[in-house]
């Protein structure tokens, strides 16, 4: 047997301590400095933090963006997620474990920004340069997957639309236009469906 997998998570109450919100908040820093205060997150078996709603899994949600065209691709039938299987999604990115050796007593937001670049790494092949920011964190309860996980969504704008997929399970990836994505937007994880708002916003600032 292979070895059990560990994934990164933070207490539930940590979150309710600073105000438990439902789908987006854009107040980033507020929940960012104290999940990266010391101590507030640790390493535990995922098959236990997926059964136990008074955790959360942090999962880095990277969009792509270049000239108003954002990156979408479907899950395919070998993705670890079995529940997110054939869904459209707009974000890259994944749970971060221990390989990441992150200072969980140190300085641990510059660590955790290498770790949302190696998670993007294993998913795709980003040949261009790019700026980018946290824009938002997500929280769903109203799902079985979304109550015992929290997204952080990065937006990263690229200089050119340079992306290739490197893992197998990803699928019919191409730049789509906001108009696109909001025709396909039932057909997209819930996570992308509230990233999809967000966009439609920023795009019309």
């Amino acid at each position: 047997m292979g070895q059990e997998e560990h994934v990164l998570v933070v207490e539930r109450k940590v979150l309710e301590g600073v105000g438990m919100f439902q789908g987006l908040t854009f107040e980033v820093d507020k929940y960012l400095s104290r999940l990266f205060e010391p101590g507030r997150l640790r390493f535990v078996r995922r098959a236990d933090a997926e059964k136990d709603p008074s955790l959360k899994q942090l999962i880095p949600y990277v969009l792509m963006e270049h000239a108003g065209k954002v990156l979408s691709y479907v899950r395919g039938k070998k993705s670890g997620e079995s529940r997110l299987v054939a869904k459209r999604s707009i974000g890259i990115g994944g749970h971060i474990n221990p390989v990441d050796e992150m200072p969980l007593f140190g300085d641990f937001r510059e660590a955790y920004l290498n770790a949302v670049k190696r998670e993007v790494d294993e998913e795709v092949v980003v040949e261009t340069g790019y700026s980018e920011r946290v824009a938002a964190l997500i929280n769903d309860d109203s799902t079985e997957v979304g109550s015992v996980h929290l997204g952080v969504v990065h937006h990263w704008t690229l200089a050119e639309p340079k992306v290739g997929r490197r893992e197998q399970v990803i699928t019919q990836m191409e730049f789509l236009d906001i108009e696109e994505l909001q025709a396909a937007r039932e057909s997209m994880e819930t996570w992308s469906q509230l990233c999809l708002e967000y966009l439609v916003r920023a795009n019309s600032d």
